[in-house]
């Protein structure tokens, strides 16, 4: 699914017209970025948790040149899922 996709399904599920549900995921996509941004954790019940978490320097090799090279520390983001959303994607049911 894509974002237009995704608009698409919040507006029908939703009832609302499409520029309302892009406005709606442009600003929960602005909100939970921004709070990761600012260090903030975001949990949504029920459908998981999105942190900044810090990966170490490490030495990493060259798959071309088979070269040892250096990674730099850097932030990622993580997502860890929620129980209500992976039971719905390990659910047999349609």
């Amino acid at each position: 699914m894509n974002k237009t996709e995704l608009v698409q399904a919040i507006a029908e599920k939703a009832n609302l017209n499409k520029t309302q549900a892009k406005a709606a995921l442009d600003a929960m996509l602005c909100s939970v970025g921004c709070a990761l941004k600012d260090g903030k954790k975001v949990a949504l019940i029920g459908f998981g948790t999105f942190q900044v978490v810090k990966k170490e320097a490490r030495e990493g090799i060259n798959p071309a040149t088979k070269a040892k090279i250096k990674i730099p520390a850097k932030k990622v983001v993580k997502f860890k899922v929620g129980a209500d959303l992976a039971n719905k994607v390990n659910s047999k049911k349609k």
